[in-house]
């Protein structure tokens, strides 16, 4: 079955960002001249996502409002003659067809995705975490589809990642199938590293079946009394197969202030508008 349904929990507070997202969603962002969810919204469409639906909550209605049609900003820059920046707006309302719907409670990532059931119905879906913003050839998401398409079961993004950084991750523990492709047989949450299965990391993108919806109704809250997702796809996995695919490409964790940093840097890099300026700039600064 084609997954054309995706998932964006954009419900949490962004508290590592403060005070710049008091006001503002962290997932609105700028990345150069782009908001951060909306690179990872290009990547689902791109990958052959037809419908989103963002999970949202309080102080999240800047990213409905990006999402939308704005007939006065619209009509101002066609008054102006501004026809490629009219068309850049016009290109973000046109590209995908968005529903909302509201976590009312701040209770954990498993229960934002459970919010989407209705939403989702007997489908398998994709999840997508705005905090990563993935730079490659062919996007993160299309690379697990093709995994799933391939293998028939749900799929987890996986990164390798220096074992002295892997408590900052869930990690699992699998057998390998193929070269990106893995069976997961056990996944971590958070491990000290002297207890972690593996350096491979479960990164911020997923399609999951829709059975994961059964086993998040009866979850019991994990880690920070949060109904967590991670537990909810261990008990998957065993009743089911799990697959891992270990991406190709460049990950930023633009949850993290480093992170944003040094994407920022890397993505003005590849803009061809003001790389060189931009470049000498650094070379400066670094002297």
């Amino acid at each position: 079955m084609k997954v054309k349904k995706a998932v964006f929990p954009v419900a949490g507070l962004g508290t590592r960002f403060l005070p710049a997202t008091k006001s503002s969603p962290k997932e609105m962002l700028p990345l150069i001249d782009k908001p951060l969810v909306q690179y990872v919204v290009e990547e689902a469409v791109a990958s052959g996502i037809e419908q989103i639906l963002f999970v949202t909550g309080r102080g999240k209605r800047a990213i409905e409002d990006h999402f939308d049609i704005s007939v006065e900003l619209e009509t101002h820059l066609e008054e102006k003659g501004k026809s490629t920046t009219l068309q850049a707006v016009r290109d973000i309302s046109d590209m995908v067809d968005i529903f909302y719907t509201r976590q009312k409670k701040a209770l954990g990532l498993g229960h934002a995705i459970l919010c989407a059931k209705d939403f989702i119905g007997d489908e398998p879906f994709a999840v997508l975490l705005g905090d990563d913003i993935i730079d490659s050839d062919q996007p993160c998401l299309r690379q697990l589809l093709d995994t799933f398409d391939a293998y028939h079961g749900s799929v987890l993004a996986l990164e390798k990642v220096p074992m002295e950084n892997i408590s900052s991750y869930g990690c699992v523990r699998a057998n390998t199938l193929s070269e990106r492709v893995y069976e997961v047989l056990d996944m971590v949450e958070k491990p000290r590293r002297e207890e972690a299965p593996s350096d491979m990391a479960i990164i911020g993108r997923y399609v999951l079946t829709p059975r994961i919806f059964g086993i998040l109704e009866r979850q019991e809250p994990g880690m920070g009394g949060e109904i967590q997702l991670t537990d909810a796809i261990l008990k998957l996995s065993k009743e089911e197969k799990v697959y891992g695919c270990l991406f190709e490409g460049l990950r930023h964790d633009c949850g993290d202030k480093l992170g944003f940093l040094k994407a920022t840097v890397d993505m003005a890099l590849k803009r061809t508008e003001f790389r060189q300026e931009f470049e000498a700039y650094l070379r400066q600064r670094l002297g």
